[in-house]
């Protein structure tokens, strides 16, 4: 029998945690033909989210844990969930029930008949305000207009990857990481399941604005250099405005002489071109702190325990 990992990462889901583990049994019951390992990877959770865990596991051994040393967040969540992943196929799914584990039987079909990555893409949004779909939207359009690989739109973490999927994605130990844009990046062959998203079924949401634009900079980031070359040209551009107008001043100042008026024009002109110096300046940062962090080398993630025990030797994970 085929076995089929879930991976579900979670931080502070302990209200959630009992609804979702009897839906998956309701799922993963209809299914006989294949076995089912419950992978939950808890990102440094504050609550009972490891203690529930562990009730889990008393009783039910396809329910596997990986608690992590502190919270590294989701994206680092998921590649520790995918090097401890047991599975010749892993589903991957938020803990919070907003996507329905309804629609991984049919993700199997599709897996079955060759698909490599089976992703659910949202036809509907509910429980999400206007501002956030609106922006969500935006960005998904700039996105895919700038990097050099296809990005799917509307589609989260929510999809099933066959095993050569998972190794390859295995292999990108980046620090600063977009597994959004990863999923394209590996290619192979996909199909896509639409779905109406449901509101979460318990507890708060973790992403605040502030987080869901640092996830943009990252996703624009990873996986284009435009930015890098919109400064470029943009400084091109205005250097060749400066340059015009210089002479356009010379010119003047021959035929008609000197004067002192034109202060305002000239702060205009200054503090136009010192805040696109700034911004281009900010964007090569950005760019630098990436290959600052990535030049340290640092392992993505600790483990504390694994099911039942304690780490006590420090594996470092590779593909």
């Amino acid at each position: 029998m085929k076995l089929v990992t879930i991976l579900i990462p979670a931080y502070n889901e302990e209200d959630v945690l009992g609804q979702l583990y009897e839906r998956l049994n309701s799922v993963t019951g209809e299914l006989p033909d294949y076995e089912f390992e419950y992978l939950f990877i808890n990102d440094g959770s504050k609550d009972r989210t490891l203690d529930i865990l562990k009730e889990f596991r008393a009783s039910d051994k396809r329910v596997s844990f990986v608690d992590l040393s502190r919270n590294f967040g989701k994206e680092t969540a998921m590649i520790a969930g995918l090097d401890y992943a047991k599975g010749d196929a892993v589903v991957i799914i938020d803990a919070d029930l907003q996507d329905p584990p309804e629609l991984i039987p049919e993700m199997i079909q599709y897996w079955e008949e060759g698909y490599d990555d089976v992703y659910a893409k949202r036809r509907s949004r509910e429980g999400e305000t206007f501002l956030k779909k609106f922006t969500s939207k935006k960005f998904y359009q700039l996105l895919k207009k700038m990097a050099s690989v296809p990005i799917q739109e509307d589609t989260g973490d929510f999809r099933l990857l066959d095993r050569r999927a998972v190794e390859a994605l295995r292999m990108l130990r980046e620090t600063q990481r977009y597994t959004k844009g990863m999923f394209s990046w590996i290619g192979y062959n996909k199909k896509e399941i639409e779905f109406d998203r449901d509101p979460r079924a318990a507890g708060e949401t973790k992403w605040n604005y502030f987080k869901l634009i640092n996830l943009a900079i990252e996703g624009i980031t990873s996986f284009t250099t435009g930015p890098l070359r919109l400064s470029a040209i943009i400084g091109s551009i205005v250097s060749l405005c400066a340059f015009i107008f210089m002479i356009w001043v010379f010119i003047k100042t021959l035929v008609i002489g000197a004067d002192v008026s034109g202060y305002p024009s000239l702060m205009i002109v200054i503090l136009f071109l010192g805040g696109i110096q700034l911004l281009s300046l900010g964007i090569i940062g950005e760019y630098l702190g990436r290959i600052f962090n990535e030049t340290k080398r640092r392992p993505l993630y600790f483990v504390d325990e694994y099911n039942d025990d304690k780490v006590r030797e420090i594996e470092h994970k590779k593909c």
